[in-house]
């Protein structure tokens, strides 16, 4: 746990007010709590505020006068701006405090380490976590967390040398008024939370506000608004820009031509190395492959050390992780594929695939997944969704058994796979897992468990 002892001298022996009981700020009553900070806490849910008073806080937020918090620690999940502000919202504004989050009280410590923060609509987790792996391969102990993994203050204190690794969030760069990362990662951006930031204008202002202040840019510029905004941090002369593409040649940043990753950065373009990562399929992974090198790069880590580190990441569990191979076959859980467009990313990776798909079905269904279909050599369907999902796939011409749970799937999938000896038995939902399982996670290590108990644990 991070001492966050600087920060409570800064609140002038106010109490802090906290809201939204979850990962994030229960580390902050932690961490307050440890440093003298009395923590008045409140959530919509009694259970939440149970766990709230366990970690060191008071209960009775909503009853007290706001005027006599330092600031307002709001969970990044609880509605700011849209649809319409939470009430608590509304008490710590008229009150005139601050509302921020776990991010802002962990930059305002002065930690004196190197961070890197990561942002976009897609490939986040992955670039965070592939940039923590390359910097502990390369000798920089990196703590790596945020909307990833532990929460910020539940990370430990890494050497004077060393570095944070921080996912970041749309709704957690809104609560940071002052967060500045010295390198500052944007991958992409598509429309997404619209109806928490009211318009896509709003969702793009708030991600660019990541590239506040002085240091790095490092900006995937494979779509308009990305493009836009790697234009106007650079004409804002606050920080070196590098830019990142797929499938052009840019200069001064990396980009990737037919899977071979090229830099430019700081002087001629240079080819570096083929991309063909088992544990990084995809275009998209291709764009996380690209970011992730150029953070490593600007800070002084040689190319072959990442693309040596690089070669050992084994993934993300849940995100295209391949949890066994046997006889030729790969199993992979892409459990957080809970949407069409997250299974497309999938089934543009792979030939031969034995698809285990359904659940609760998102707005829109499997509409857009057409071109791949040529790809499915069989669909294996769950859940809610079954009964619709088996239907759009006939009309696909896929060949398609209606399985109902995860279980029947799996050892069909696993069946069909062996009797034509090839291929991928690939769990990409593209829905969410609410109908049978308590999240993707839990989907995704039930699968994982289901393929080791028909492989025999084999992997490889």
């Amino acid at each position: 746990m991070i001492n966050t002892r600087h920060f409570a001298k800064s609140l002038q022996n106010k109490p802090v007010a906290v809201f939204g009981i979850g990962r994030s700020n229960l580390a902050v009553i932690r961490s307050l709590h440890q440093a003298g900070v009395a923590v008045v806490a409140g959530d919509d849910d009694p259970v939440n505020v149970a766990a709230a008073v366990q970690a060191g806080a008071q209960d009775g937020l909503f009853e007290s006068d706001f005027r006599q918090y330092a600031c307002l620690v709001l969970a990044p999940g609880v509605p700011f701006h849209f649809p319409i502000p939470h009430p608590v919202v509304e008490k710590a504004r008229l009150a005139g405090i601050e509302i921020i989050c776990d991010v802002e009280i962990f930059h305002r410590l002065q930690h004196g380490r190197q961070t890197v923060a990561i942002t976009g609509t897609n490939g986040k987790s992955t670039t965070t976590a592939l940039i923590g792996h390359i910097l502990n391969r390369c000798g920089v102990a990196a703590e790596v967390g945020g909307n990833i993994g532990h929460a910020v203050l539940d990370l430990d204190l890494p050497p004077p040398e060393g570095a944070f690794v921080i996912e970041m969030s749309s709704y957690q760069i809104d609560l940071c008024p002052t967060f500045s990362p010295e390198i500052a990662v944007h991958l992409n951006l598509t429309p997404d939370h619209l109806d928490r930031h009211g318009s896509f204008e709003a969702y793009y202002q708030t991600k660019k506000n990541l590239f506040r202040g002085r240091g790095t840019a490092i900006i995937g510029i494979d779509d308009d608004y990305s493009e836009r905004m790697a234009a106007e941090v650079k004409a804002a002369g606050m920080r070196d820009v590098h830019t990142i593409a797929i499938n052009r040649q840019i200069s001064g940043g990396v980009y990737v031509l037919d899977g071979v990753l090229y830099d430019a950065m700081f002087a001629e373009s240079e080819k570096i190395a083929d991309l063909a990562i088992e544990t990084l399929p995809g275009l998209h992974n291709q764009q996380n492959a690209a970011a992730a090198y150029a953070a490593a790069r600007t800070m002084g880590i040689p190319p072959d050390k990442i693309m040596r580190a690089m070669r050992s990441f084994s993934g993300l569990p849940h995100r295209q992780f391949i949890v066994g191979i046997q006889n030729g076959i790969f199993y992979i859980n892409d459990s957080k594929a809970t949407n069409a467009a997250a299974t497309e990313k999938a089934l543009a990776c792979y030939e031969n695939i034995f698809w285990i798909v359904g659940g609760r079905a998102k707005e829109g269904g499997l509409a857009g997944l057409e071109p791949y279909m040529h790809r499915v050599a069989g669909a294996f369907v769950i859940g809610e969704a079954m009964a619709d999902f088996s239907s759009w796939l006939k009309d696909q011409q896929v060949k398609t058994y209606e399985c109902g749970t995860l279980d029947q799937a799996v050892a069909q999938a696993d069946q069909v796979a062996r009797t034509q000896g090839k291929g991928v038995v690939l769990l990409s939902p593209a829905c969410a897992s609410f109908d049978q399982f308590k999240s993707f996670e839990h989907r995704g290590d039930e699968f994982t468990r289901l393929v080791k108990a028909a492989t025999g644990g084999h992997h490889g």
